[in-house]
Order: structure tokens, then sequence, then C-alpha cells
């Protein structure tokens, strides 16, 4: 029987894992002690459907996973920041409560936002080099270049900080997890890091696929004049983010296949920027959080069984 494919993220100080029926995050407090967030993921009929579409069903998980991770991190800061004496679940306190669906449309206004920004940078500043590089195919592959290098250079520049070096450690414990669970072994800190911090479906091969996917669609849209190729770069960002993401999945699939698996290496690569080799404790957080679902998810299987 095939394992269920389930998705991640590091937070401040902890791990937000995602299921069928819920999603999960565990967190180190300042004390030593492991707290948990939980949210049941419920997804409108509507949504649902547009989910069993290939090209728009990436869309839409992504706004949903911005929307979700976003409420993950409210509570990781906030929770990381606050003393176990003061806690109260976020049922009980419908003013956090509120706070954290207000993250969930920041987490997707942000998003977008950066989407935007990282699509018209570099398209700007390959336009500024038009009297040196003239051509369409040079102009675009010229953008390609410009958007890579802002990539690695943000990444590079965010992961010399002390906290997102933390949480790029984290990220690197969720992926070990996941490994290890797609590969059956037991989940103890010892097996988990044994595992790579690399993983086929992270979201930084993903966002490495929209670099690569936008330098073929652009090609078939005019670059010339100015205002019409960043109206093209504006439209065509649904294409280019449902088209990665397929991408993402596809070369999930090939992973076991010697020939093929090759296809993902280039999301792999850009892996060991945005993890870390994390500690045992970190892992141990991480190991928590994921169990945490695997419980949630089999008590929900078992209500949806008696029903």
């Amino acid at each position: 029987m095939e394992k269920p494919l389930y998705g991640g993220q590091a937070v401040v100080e902890g791990v937000m894992f995602a299921g069928k029926t819920h999603s999960v995050t565990a967190i180190r407090r300042h004390d030593g002690t492991i707290d948990y967030f939980t949210l049941p993921r419920r997804s409108h009929p509507t949504l649902a459907a547009l989910k069993k579409i290939p090209f728009v069903r990436g869309i839409v998980a992504i706004i949903e996973a911005s929307a979700n991770g976003a409420k993950h991190l409210q509570f990781a800061s906030e929770q990381y920041e606050s003393s176990s004496d003061d806690e109260q679940t976020v049922d009980e306190n419908r003013s956090k409560f509120k706070l954290i669906l207000g993250a969930a449309a920041i987490g997707v206004l942000s998003f977008l936002f950066a989407k935007t920004l990282f699509t018209l940078i570099p398209a700007l500043a390959a336009a500024a080099f038009k009297p040196l590089v003239s051509g369409k195919t040079g102009q675009i592959l010229l953008e390609g270049a410009f958007k890579l290098a802002l990539l690695l250079g943000y990444i590079y520049f965010i992961s010399l900080t002390p906290l997102v070096r933390r949480v790029f450690q984290y990220h690197g414990a969720e992926h070990k997890v996941i490994n290890a669970f797609e590969a059956g072994w037991p989940l103890t800190v010892e097996h988990v890091q044994r595992a790579s911090r690399l993983h086929y479906r992270c979201g930084s091969s993903f966002i490495l696929f929209t670099v690569i996917v936008g330098l073929f669609l652009y090609l078939f849209v005019p670059t010339d004049p100015l205002w019409l190729r960043i109206v093209n770069r504006l439209a065509l960002i649904p294409v280019v983010l449902g088209v990665s993401f397929e991408v993402l999945q596809f070369t999930n699939k090939l992973r076991d296949i010697p020939l093929l698996r090759w296809l993902g290496y280039p999301g792999l690569w850009l892996q060991r920027l945005t993890t870390k080799e994390p500690d045992d404790d970190q892992v141990e957080v991480a190991i928590a959080s994921f169990q945490r679902l695997l419980h949630l998810e089999a008590e929900a299987e078992k209500k949806q069984a008696v029903q």
C-alpha cells in the first residue's frame, strides 16, 4: 500500500506538518518544552473540485498553503515569545484566532506581492541592458539570469542571520522526518538524522522551477515594448505557477528512476541553501509534530469509518 503524501514547513523554533485532515505545528519554547498548534483542514467543495484539475490545482494548493502556513507562523512566533503560564488555546482565545485569520490573509497577499516583485524586477533589469543585448532570446535569458541571481542572493544573505539559519535547520529536520517516514524507518532521532535533508517535493524546488518554466513560456510572448512585456509577465504568473507545480509533481514521481531522477536535481541543489543540518533537539521537535499529525489523521480515519 502506497504511503500518503505529507507536506511541511519550518517555522520559528519548530516545524509544521500537514495531512489530509489536519495540520500540526510543534515548537520548542524557551523553557525547553514542546508546544503544539493544531488546525483541522476544511476545504470548500469548489476548491476541492479545482484541486483535481491539472495546472489549476497547483494555484489552489499554493494559495491554501500560504494561508495555512501564515496561521502556523503566527502561532509559532507568538507562542515562542510567551511563557507557558499564560498559555491559552486558540479555541479559547477568540481575539488571537482573529489575529491568526488575519495572518492567513496577509500570508496570501505577501506571497502574491513577493511573486510580483520577483517577476517584475528581473524584467526591468534585463530591459535596462537592451542596448547591449537586444534580441528576444538574449533578453529572456538575461531576465532569467537576473531572476536566478536575485533568488540565490536573497536566500544567501538572509541565511546569514541566526534566526533564519535556525529556521533552515528546522527545514532540514522537516525533510529528514518525511524521508525517514517514506523509507519506512522508525521515527527516532537516531534514524531520522540518517535521512537526507533534501526532498523532491520541497517548496524551494518549486520556486526554482518557476524560474525555469518562465524562461520557456516567455519565448511565446513578445518582449517589446516594455509595457507589454510587463503585462505579459504579470498575466503569466498563474500559468507559471500552475505549470511549475505539475513539473514538481512529475519530478517527484520520477525520483526512483535512475536515468530520470536528475530532472529534480536543480531543486535539490537549491535546497542546499534553504536547508541546514539540524541538531538532535530540532529533529525531536519535528518528530513530535509529525507523530501528533499521524495520531490525528488516524483518529479522523476511524471516525470516518464509523460514519
